[in-house]
């Protein structure tokens, strides 16, 4: 999964895109509302994260824009205020959910897998189910009938990404956009090898290849 953090103060950012990367999510990082307000609109986020106070521009006004412009991407703001009149405000312009610094890093993750698998009609459960597979976030791992099946960092952030879009046509571009931050080479053939990887731990029969469309992940949530 791919999230956009708008955070201008540098050590905190620093740690969250360290924790965030630890958990498999491809982050990329910006300081400016300017900046967050264009590439927001224009890159294929599945999460955004968004300080309020920002140079530049304020962050309740790149919200508002974004919204107005169709953006339908879950933001979950961060705030050092703790006020009611001001977390209404940000529900207003189209926050999904409100963090009040300070936070531990472990709450943020937890409202990041709340709020994806809401997007995509799940249950906000311990364990992320699809195709018979159970997949434990916080392990990294999966269990298929009752056996559980260490994964490789890699393994797991594709693996997330088709349980979380069971049954849906997904070409190797779209994945790559997904699963990479915007400084890393995105490699069409790692992705080949992790999907082999996943057919021979899970059995060739869970992810169907569509020869010039891309791979369809096969069980129902």
């Amino acid at each position: 999964m791919r999230l956009l953090l708008v955070e201008d103060n540098v050590p905190l950012a620093d740690e969250l895109v360290a924790s965030l990367g630890r958990h498999g999510y491809a982050t990329d990082w910006l300081a400016d509302g300017r900046d967050a307000d264009y590439q927001g609109s224009s890159e294929p986020y599945d999460l955004i994260v968004l300080d309020l106070g920002l140079p530049g521009k304020p962050g309740l006004e790149v919200l508002r824009d974004w919204r107005a412009r169709g953006l339908t991407t879950p933001v979950l703001v961060l705030t050092a205020r703790a006020s009611w009149a001001e977390r209404i405000e940000g529900l207003k312009a189209g926050a999904d959910d409100y963090l009040t610094k300070p936070f531990h890093p472990e709450e943020l993750l937890l409202r990041i897998q709340a709020l994806l698998r809401r997007a995509h009609g799940l249950a906000n459960q311990p364990l992320l189910r699809a195709g018979g597979l159970e997949l434990d976030e916080g392990r990294q791992s999966c269990r298929k009938n009752g056996e559980e099946i260490a994964l490789t960092a890699g393994e797991f952030r594709l693996l997330r990404y088709f349980m979380l879009h069971p049954g849906q046509l997904l070409s190797k571009t779209h994945l790559a956009e997904h699963l990479y931050d915007g400084e890393t080479e995105r490699d069409s053939n790692v992705i080949e090898v992790h999907i082999n990887r996943l057919r021979g731990k899970l059995g060739r029969e869970l992810i169907e290849t569509r020869r010039g469309q891309g791979y369809r992940f096969g069980g129902q949530p």
